[in-house]
């Protein structure tokens, strides 16, 4: 970890307002559909329509002879061209501990497709409409295949194969912790508590469908893409190394404003690829604008994870074990995060904020003919909180405990701190109990009866839910390069590798380097999304404060530093007589001073740089506390969340207003989760939900007003700032929360278990039922 100056300012705890907000409330944002057509040429990629089939033929000249056609290009041409596939990390063990096996990801198929949305064909014409047309004239002979869409049928004796190298679809498997301790303990306890459980699969709903330009740079034959990625720095070196086979500095990745990332616009897509591929090929720029159906039949979706939680516990409500099993889905391809999402990144947090050291945890990741699994808000994080804090609940009920005091009795103590969990994760700061006290007292807690009895007077269900959560964030990267530049004219320009889609980096990192070096933010400039500038590892796992921004703090350092050696030799005095403050370099004690900024008009290129590097211990552990009430028409099924108050610990807040909006959107994704969102496949491998007229996503009149307080009292000791990453925290607290609160309220008609989303329908069903069951 960087060791920073005790009295250095970073700016922390200001609620300034987003200063990307003016242009891009007033149109004035920068997206890769903005940009002028130029005479681009436009690339269509033509879909399977199967989930599984072999592909006989391709006859596609009726469409390379329409008017206006360039090209038409399928999975033979790119083999024949020597293009690579995308890379997925081949690290983990199938069960029986041979190597992981996946097919091949290419950027179209080649002689099998795997799932219904695949590209088989792409087509270059002078017009968007054009190259939709042509593609309408492609004749493909599919031999049709047997599939299979649910990942418990897919490890079923006799379920097709996706792959046929891993003929029982199980691709990887990890287990945690001793299996026959657990045992051991399920049989002697005075309690055993157990849910099946499902954090469905969603789909990824940003504002932005993904889009794509690709050219040649005339005076360099430098390939550009413009695309929207978190990683610019891995997407050019995927593109360069692993699908175009060619140097990473003969490409440069320039990503603009993208309009909201979620997980789901990390690293190369095929189309991407596809798009540089024709470009290079034809020498033309090259545009793909990806509509609702392709996001939804072709990009990636988030969670699809099927479990059984269970919880052994003693009288007073301790539990003595835990234990899971889990299938993860990855779809008919693994992404690159595919596999590590439910076998690593899961497990890191299964135990949340409790003291449960005896567990065991078996997980396998499975494919099927769908659409690929990739990272989402949270990525693991969500589905394994929802797990344990589901099986609190059901097991307060079932001993007849307060749900807050199961939780009390099982917290990590702050003593215990820093805390090893079960599965070798540390976490280095946190107080759960406190948080909980917190937002029980703003919650008013002890006002819900008399809510309740409200509700039932006008014949509604009424209930709460309550979650603790706790996430790692940081990718697993733990450093951030940037740059700081003092230009003659007068201005700081910060080079990032970090990439914002939305979370406001650019008022926060400004923020940090006005504070820290007393220059006013107008004169700052934060510039992301340039691989020629500044490479990183990017915005993923929520890792762009707690770690690029600690590169920031580092830089304004390293600037203070350059200055005064240079300030000491135009002024000659030792350096140590050098002292900085709000852009001078004064020599103490004299009138004897000078400028940052005329320091930077005598050096070469009339600019003074430093390049610097951020450096944290390891991930932060950003926690706490979600209660929410809701209520519930017994007669439609329809459920409304009526309050929500969290209690989050992110350590220090750079900018508190951002956070809380952070949150806000979070618990957002969180209601679509539990009550509205689901995709659904037909046996065929059918996407039934390809459009929002069958995917149901929130809508404000859905979300209840939120009460989000930030509780600073456990900083984060990983990192010199103190923060903690606060991207996923509502989407981690909010689905177990909601699900909960549904689930108190149905428990008064006896329903004890249902999977989300809690849709009306299936609410409306489940209390006819125990209806019928009662009478």
């Amino acid at each position: 970890m960087n060791i920073l100056p005790g009295n250095m300012r970073f700016g922390a705890g200001q609620p300034v307002k987003r200063l990307e907000d003016q242009r891009l409330v007033t149109g004035k944002g920068h997206f890769i559909d903005d940009k002028p057509q130029d005479g681009a040429l436009w690339l269509h990629v033509l879909r399977s329509p199967h989930a599984h089939a072999r592909i006989r033929s391709i006859d596609a000249k009726a469409a390379q002879e329409m008017p206006g056609v360039k090209a038409v290009y399928t999975g033979a041409d790119l083999v024949k061209d020597d293009i690579g596939t995308l890379p997925t990390l081949a690290i983990f063990k199938r069960p029986d501990g041979s190597p992981m096996t996946v097919p091949p990801r290419r950027l179209l198929a080649h002689e099998v497709v795997r799932y219904a949305g695949e590209g088989v064909a792409a087509v270059v014409a002078t017009s968007r409409v054009l190259a939709q047309t042509a593609a309408e004239a492609i004749e493909i002979d599919y031999e049709v295949l047997p599939s299979v869409v649910d990942p418990v049928e897919a490890i079923k004796p006799g379920a097709p194969a996706v792959w046929p190298e891993a003929p029982d679809n199980i691709v990887a498997a990890m287990s945690y912790g001793d299996a026959a301790k657990v045992e051991e303990a399920f049989a002697g306890a005075v309690h055993k508590v157990s849910l099946d459980l499902v954090s469905q699969r969603l789909v990824p709903s940003a504002m932005e469908p993904r889009s794509t330009i690709a050219e040649i740079e005339k005076e360099t034959g430098r390939l550009i893409l413009h695309v929207q990625s978190q990683t610019p720095g891995s997407t050019r070196d995927l593109l360069a190394e692993s699908i175009l086979k060619r140097p990473k500095d003969s490409v440069r990745v320039l990503v603009g404003d993208i309009g909201g990332g979620f997980g789901q616009k990390t690293s190369l897509y095929p189309e991407d690829g596809i798009v540089a591929y024709a470009a290079t090929k034809l020498n033309e720029k090259i545009r793909w604008r990806g509509d609702r159906t392709d996001e939804f039949v072709g990009g990636t979706h988030g969670r699809d994870l099927t479990s059984t939680g269970e919880f052994a516990l003693d009288a007073k409500g301790r539990v003595l074990a835990y234990r899971v099993r889990s299938i993860g889905g990855t779809g008919a391809y693994s992404s690159g995060t595919a596999n590590i999402i439910p076998l690593v990144l899961g497990p890191f947090v299964q135990t949340g904020v409790y003291d449960l050291p005896l567990v065991h945890f078996e997980v396998k990741s499975v494919m099927t003919n769908t659409a690929p699994v990739g990272a989402y808000r949270g990525a693991g994080r969500p589905e394994a909180v929802f797990i344990v804090e589901r099986l609190f609940d059901a097991a307060a009920r079932q001993i007849g405990m307060d749900p807050r005091t199961i939780r009390k009795v099982n917290y990590i103590k702050p003593a215990q701190l820093p805390y090893t969990n079960a599965v070798g994760q540390v976490y280095d700061s946190g107080a759960f109990a406190h948080m909980l006290e917190r937002a029980s007292d703003l919650a008013d807690w002890n006002g819900f009866a008399a809510r309740k009895k409200a509700a039932k007077k006008k014949g509604l269900l009424y209930g709460r839910g309550l979650t603790s959560y706790i996430e790692w964030t940081g990718g697993r990267a733990h450093t951030e390069n940037v740059s700081l530049h003092a230009t003659a004219e007068g201005r700081l320009v910060l080079w990032s590798g970090t990439m914002a889609m939305g979370q406001g980096l650019a008022t926060t990192y400004t923020q940090m380097v006005s504070e820290s070096l007393g220059i006013p933010m107008d004169k700052i400039d934060v510039i992301q999304g340039d691989t020629d500038l500044a490479t990183g590892f990017g915005s993923v796992g929520s890792r762009s404060l707690f770690v690029g921004g600690t590169a920031v703090a580092v830089s304004a350092n390293d600037m203070i530093n350059k200055a005064r050696d240079k300030a000491s030799n135009l002024l000659e005095a030792s350096i140590e007589d050098i002292e900085y403050r709000d852009g001078f370099l004064t020599v103490v004690g004299t009138d004897k001073r000078i400028s940052l900024f005329e320091i930077a008009a005598k050096e070469k290129g009339a600019k003074l740089s430093v390049e610097s590097e951020g450096n944290v211990d390891g991930p932060s552990w950003p926690n706490g506390t979600h209660i929410c009430e809701v209520e519930i028409d017994p007669e439609t099924g329809v459920t409304r969340v009526v309050r929500y108050t969290t209690v989050d610990d992110v350590g220090v807040a750079v900018n508190p207003m951002l956070v809380t909006g952070q949150v806000h959107g979070g618990v957002v994704q969180g209601i679509g989760q539990a009550l509205y969102e689901g995709v659904a496949y037909s046996e065929e491998g059918q996407l039934l939900t390809a459009s929002y007229q069958d995917y149901c996503i929130p809508r404000a009149s859905d979300v209840p007003p939120m009460s989000v307080t930030l509780d600073p009292s456990a900083p984060c000791k990983t990192n010199p700032l103190g923060a903690k990453g606060c991207g996923e925290s509502g989407a981690i607290g909010g689905p177990p929360c909601i699900t909960n609160g549904v689930m108190d309220a149905l428990s008064e008609v006896g329903i004890t278990q249902l999977n989300t989303p809690l849709t009306p329908v299936k609410i409306w069903q489940a209390i006819q039922d125990a209806k019928a069951g009662a009478a």
